[in-house]
């Protein structure tokens, strides 16, 4: 065996350690945040439309047009950080998120929430609302932060904070010539259902 191989087999067991260590820590910080029962964001996003707007120059050759003023506290259901779609410079994050019967720990606790391909889905072998209401008080957001403070709180966020975030809905024009448009709808599914929100400020409430 050579001094090298010899090395490498005396740090084994400490990279052993430091990828375990590694592991808790991101288990950590992204495991769901516990809640007791009971509705923890009542009220409804508040949407105020704009009539002419200033295009935003967005970065990355993107330019957003925005729609309507829009503020919201809302419950985390889930995140998903996407790298290599076509929206991934400007908005790398979506955030499942829920308001009203769906921020109750007792509704979501029937529910299977998860995330993928710019998508929210949920499903439930005994619903505990209509699928009516479950629509009207959830959503999947594609969110485009405004600054480095707001994505560096994006990024933390963990599945049952409580968030407020205020911004804009905006229209999306790509460096391709792509587009994309923004709902301003909380009632519609599907392809287009998403909002795609320039987040100027985002806190977490109540830890």
């Amino acid at each position: 065996m050579t001094r090298t191989a010899d090395r490498l087999k005396g740090w084994a067991p400490w990279l052993f350690a430091l990828a375990a260590l590694l592991l808790v820590v991101h288990w950590a910080s992204t495991r769901p945040l516990e809640r007791r029962p009971g509705v923890l964001a009542p009220d409804e996003p508040v949407q105020t439309a704009i009539d002419v707007a200033a295009p935003i120059d967005a970065g990355h050759g993107f330019r957003l047009t925005p729609r309507a003023q829009f503020a919201a506290t809302v419950r985390v259901l889930a995140s998903e950080r996407y790298y290599i779609d076509a929206m991934a410079p400007i908005a790398p994050v979506d955030l499942a998120v829920g308001w009203g019967p769906m921020s109750d720990t007792a509704v979501l606790g029937a529910l299977s929430i998860s995330q993928s391909a710019r998508f929210y889905f949920w499903q439930g072998r005994e619903l505990p609302l209509p699928p009516a209401d479950i629509t009207r008080h959830s959503a999947n957001w594609h969110i485009v932060p405004a600054s480095a403070t707001v994505y560096r709180t994006l990024r933390q966020l963990r599945p049952g904070q409580l968030i407020h975030l205020s911004g804009e809905l905006v229209d999306v024009e790509g460096p391709d010539g792509g587009s994309a448009r923004t709902s301003l709808s909380r009632n519609d599914t599907g392809a287009g259902a998403c909002e795609i929100i320039h987040v100027e400020t985002l806190e977490t409430v109540g830890g």
